[in-house]
């Protein structure tokens, strides 16, 4: 009887789980939808400022980010932590090129991310010369 009472309960939280993942899912497709967008930028200090984006980052959440910078005193090593950042945009990507370029650093970049950002100072690089 309890044994039966236990996987009840865990095919319970598994169906559970499964839902969460179909909801966010449908709602991440329907914000896109709708033309929200969803980027949350939590800031700890402890010896450098570091910034850990979550979600998406577009070109129209650039601008907060600079002035976000903007507002830290100079000399402080700024870090962005990428870790959980799920898509961006080519804004996004020129923006993160351009930190790392003002020497703030990009800690856990997503691989495809970072393959775009050397295409774009790639890109920079030939530009200048000619």
């Amino acid at each position: 009887m309890a044994t039966t009472h236990l996987n009840e309960k865990r095919a319970i939280r598994g169906r559970d789980q499964v839902s969460q993942v179909v909801v966010a899912a449908k709602l991440s497709s329907l914000l896109t939808t709708l033309g929200v967008c969803v980027l949350k930028i939590q800031r700890s200090a402890n010896g450098r400022v570091v910034f850990t984006l979550s979600g998406r980052i577009e070109a129209e959440d650039v601008k907060e980010l600079g002035q976000l910078f903007a507002l830290e005193t100079a000399g402080q090593q700024l870090v962005l932590d990428l870790t959980d950042v799920a898509l961006v945009n080519q804004g996004a990507v020129e923006f993160l090129a351009g930190c790392e370029a003002d020497s703030i650093k990009l800690e856990n970049c997503p691989a495809y991310i970072r393959v775009w950002i050397e295409a774009v100072k790639g890109r920079n690089r030939r530009q200048r010369t000619r």
